[in-house]
């Protein structure tokens, strides 16, 4: 990089990203990241994530050149490659699996979706293997993309634009203040909350929005579905829904109508633990404000009901008449174009070779957007060859061992693995598992474009590299360069230029060098598009009673389930277990599994944190700041008691992505206080789209004796 001092604009991808800002570079090295106050979504804020990035790039603990294993796996021992050799290496391995095995033997693992995620969807597709796959896939988001383009056609996102401020907020298992993700940053949520509107948060803990609450539903964890089907039935029977919105745009409310008679909120009381008459005023308060937003979260994602859970809650907006209006639910903008993922090059063949696919999840591996693999499928492949063997795993930043579900035998699968390749900033857990390591290039060391929100975006922006860091590159580059050394006929462009391609697909009229000049750019959209010229469905409406569900063999409508595993579902297991466990606590310090090495970040959130209410701390002798064990089915961890009345006594809230880079043996600590050791990946699943039980696990605990 060139000498001197420097201020780059970029767009900050510490998250999944979104802000717009100013990396200061002194004499080629990151200095300082700074928020630009022009940023459509963060007006000049940074998060402490964020402003941490200059210490992740500049640590010393960075992976900076490739390696391979040179004793057993597992066994922490490595050896300095170059570039050439690891290239070399890897693509004469996959090249001897596609003879041996076909493409679909080559299986990708992704982390949760930052710049990284669409290149290696393509990079897959140019490979010809229909096998990627990632934590959420099943789990997290996909889900609810797939629910929003069955319902209403395309994927429905908060309006942020900053035209009309909602009036409702309803924070359903998701707080944007503290995980921002997707382009839905902490910041502009901030924004909308200062703005005054009524706010109804469905949640089990306490958090900065429940004190700001008009009205909390402290449900059960899992029990998402019935909440969402109790508010339902009482738009409909209490005559609140919005008359003449639904018989203009939406599909089935007759039907829907007889579904929920059964779910009122009596009915649903005892299931929640939410009392009735909070979940009619909370219907109520929803139906008597106009413009509503609906801002949900992955905690609906995570029990095997998950597609109707997310139906339930996706058709509350449609009854209230919030969709497609200013400052509800809006659906982007199509100047920004698409990029090339290479879809096409998979014949329908292949497609049904998909990891996944025997087990009947067609919403996963079929489509209709995003179409991946089965995790639990993928892992009893490398295990047990069957339906066929997976001969590579290749995996581009993410932890498997910490955000796997069921970490256990994540490790027994990945012990088996033939070969695999880890693609990351630091040595971590999973990596050391690896045959060939990589060395990645973090969000101010690469070149790509970033669009918000994830799959309905109307931002648009550039990440610049500022600096160069030993010999990492960044994922997209690596991926053109195996693609060049396997000699594909897709996905050898410079990087550059596969920017180009997908900007000149849109309309904006900027190309990569000239979107670098610009802060984050608004992209305007229409409000009332789809009101006036009908919605991109079967039908041409939104649909209550889903067609496309029925088509492929699902519950049109959605319905109750009880999760697998709680106390009702099991009352003899949960003698032994007797309370709740939810898993998706996240700290604003950290992004998932990243940056316990950060010294700043850890400062301030230096160990795992698990909440217990005082009455069932003091049956175990447990005070704040205690290490307690937590232990279930699967296995026991440990983290410190955060004491609080604020918890339902009969529920522990643990964090996750936990692990220690300041423990140098091979599993840097995994298996100390990894939430993911206490979850389950096995069946039942759910029937469309493979989800498996993550929360509202049974669980018991304990103080760890004579550790303070």
């Amino acid at each position: 990089m060139d000498g001197g001092s420097k201020i780059l604009k970029s767009v900050c991808h510490s998250c999944h990203g979104g802000c717009s800002v100013f990396l200061h570079v002194e004499d080629g090295k990151l200095v300082r990241v700074e928020g630009d106050p022009e940023g459509p979504l963060n007006h000049g804020a940074v998060c402490p994530m964020g402003y941490a990035a200059p210490d992740v790039v500049n640590h010393p603990d960075r992976l900076q050149y490739p390696m391979k294993r040179v004793g057993p796996r597992g066994s922490g021992q490595w050896e300095r490659i170059s570039w050439d050799e690891a290239v070399d290496t890897i693509a004469a391995k996959m090249k001897e699996a596609i003879a041996e095995g076909g493409p679909e033997s080559i299986v990708f693992g992704s982390g949760t979706g930052r710049h990284l995620a669409k290149w290696l969807i393509r990079f897959a597709n140019a490979v010809g293997t229909p096998n990627w796959c990632e934590p959420g896939t099943a789990q997290c988001f996909i889900p609810r993309i797939n629910v929003g383009v069955l319902t209403y056609g395309w994927f429905p996102v908060g309006d942020f634009s900053r035209h009309t401020n909602p009036k409702c907020v309803v924070y359903w298992g998701h707080n944007p203040l503290n995980s921002g993700p997707d382009g839905e940053t902490r910041f502009a949520a901030r924004e909308t909350l200062a703005s005054g509107p009524k706010v109804v948060v469905v949640d089990p803990r306490e958090n900065e929005l429940t004190k700001k609450a008009d009205v909390w539903l402290r449900l059960r964890p899992g029990t998402d579905d019935a909440v969402a089907l109790a508010v339902i039935h009482t738009l409909i029977f209490e005559d609140l829904y919005d008359h003449d919105y639904v018989e203009k745009h939406c599909h089935g409310f007759a039907e829907l109508t007889e579904r929920v008679r059964q779910y009122s909120p009596e009915w649903a009381e005892p299931i929640c633990w939410v009392p009735a008459e909070k979940i009619r005023q909370a219907a109520r308060l929803i139906a008597s404000v106009k413009p509503m937003q609906m801002e949900w979260g992955v905690a609906l994602e995570h029990t095997p009901n998950c597609i109707q859970t997310v139906r339930a809650v996706a058709l509350i907006p449609a009854l209230t008449g919030n969709v497609d209006v200013p400052g509800g639910w809006v659906f982007g903008s199509d100047e920004i174009g698409q990029f090339p993922m290479f879809f096409e090059n998979l014949s329908d063949d292949v497609q049904t070779r998909r990891l996944g696919t025997e087990g009947g999840f067609r919403l996963l591996t079929e489509g209709p957007v995003i179409k991946a693999s089965h995790i639990p499928a993928v892992l009893k492949a490398i295990k047990t060859g069957d339906p066929y063997r997976v001969r590579a795993f290749l995996v581009f930043g993410n932890n498997a061992l910490t955000t796997y579900g069921n970490s256990k035998a994540v490790y027994e699968a990945l012990k088996e693995v033939e070969f695999m390749v880890q693609c990351d900033l630091f040595m971590q857990p999973t990596a050391e598992l690896a045959d060939i390591i990589l060395p990645a290039a973090f969000w101010p060391e690469l070149n790509t474009t970033h669009d918000a929100p994830f799959f309905s975006s109307y931002t648009l922006g550039a990440i610049q590299k500022s600096t160069q860091i030993g010999e990492c590159k960044s994922d997209e580059e690596i991926f053109v360069l195996l693609a060049n050394r396997l000699g594909l006929e897709l996905g050898r462009e410079p990087v550059e230029e596969t920017l180009d391609i997908h900007l000149r697909s849109g309309r904006t009229g900027l190309d990569y060098e000239a979107l670098k000049t610009r802060t984050s750019i608004l992209v305007p959209f229409e409000y009332g598009k789809r009101l006036r010229d009908g919605f991109p469905t079967p039908t041409g409406k939104i649909e209550l009673y889903c067609t496309g569900l029925e088509k492929m063999g699902y519950d049109p409508l959605p319905y109750y389930e009880e999760p697998p595993e709680s106390p009702y579902s099991q009352p003899e297991l949960a003698k032994e277990y007797p309370l709740v466990l939810t898993t998706g606590h996240r700290s604003k310090f950290f992004f998932h599994s990243e940056g316990r090495q950060i010294p700043r970040l850890r400062k301030a959130h230096k160990d795992p944190r698990a909440e217990i209410h005082p009455d069932e701390a003091a049956k175990h002798g447990i005070k704040d700041g205690d290490w307690m064990w937590i232990e279930g089915p699967r296995g026991r961890i440990k983290q410190k008691a955060k004491v609080t009345a604020a918890i339902d006594p009969r529920v522990i809230c643990a964090e996750h992505g936990w692990w220690f880079p300041e423990n140098k043996t091979p599993d840097h600590g995994v298996w100390e206080s990894n939430i993911n050791v206490l979850t389950n990946n096995g069946p039942p699943y759910d029937p469309a789209m493979g989800t498996y039980q993550l929360r509202g696990l049974l669980c018991r605990v304990e103080k760890v004796a004579g550790l303070e």
